[in-house]
């Protein structure tokens, strides 16, 4: 496990230079996100500390250098990967949140059958199908044989489990970070389903 670069963080809190944090959301509901907002007037004072790079409160497509990256969601195709690699590259401390980029969550039980039998069932033999027809088209990325957590694809510096973690979670895990710490979780904060 990495640690942060503390000697980054800090110089940035001396000079007063916001942290830079960008959000992804993979294979999952976006659940995660929803949590980080449920921060209400907490998000807003903690705008004065930190600039979102790639978040969709930006709209911005691709990670630039940033000091957290926080990672929902399992890992179930190319593309997937391609920004895990991405934010892994950019980012100097990278937390999986919830329970689908711990374990693959939710997205992660179609693990429990052949992926071309899933495709089978629900684009020829699913209800209401008319036009039986496996999408094969270069624009749709190419699913992976199964969904994996973001761990088994790169380092992952900080763990914040939940489905979601609540946003109380999230402040015990990015107030210390931004204060160049190492983040203690109190574990009443923490939950596994």
């Amino acid at each position: 496990m990495r640690s942060p670069d503390r000697w980054t963080l800090q110089i940035r809190i001396m000079i007063k230079s916001k942290i830079k944090i960008a959000t992804t959301s993979l294979a999952g509901c976006f659940g995660c996100h929803m949590s980080l907002l449920d921060m209400d007037e907490r998000l807003i004072a903690l705008l004065d500390q930190v600039e979102f790079n790639r978040s969709p409160f930006t709209d911005i497509k691709h990670c630039g250098q940033c000091d957290i990256g926080l990672i929902e969601g399992g890992v179930c195709n190319a593309e997937n990967v391609q920004v895990l690699r991405e934010f892994r590259a950019n980012c100097t401390t990278l937390v999986a949140v919830g329970a689908c980029a711990i374990n693959g969550g939710v997205p992660a039980m179609r693990n429990y059958f052949d992926l071309q039998d899933c495709l089978q069932e629900v684009y020829v033999r699913g209800s209401g199908v008319t036009h039986p027809q496996i999408p094969n088209d270069p624009e749709l990325p190419l699913l992976l044989d199964k969904v994996y957590p973001v761990s088994e694809i790169v380092s992952i510096d900080y763990f914040l489990p939940g489905c979601p973690p609540s946003a109380d979670a999230f402040l015990q895990l990015l107030q210390p970070l931004l204060a160049g710490q190492r983040p203690e979780i109190a574990s009443t904060r923490l939950y596994y389903d």
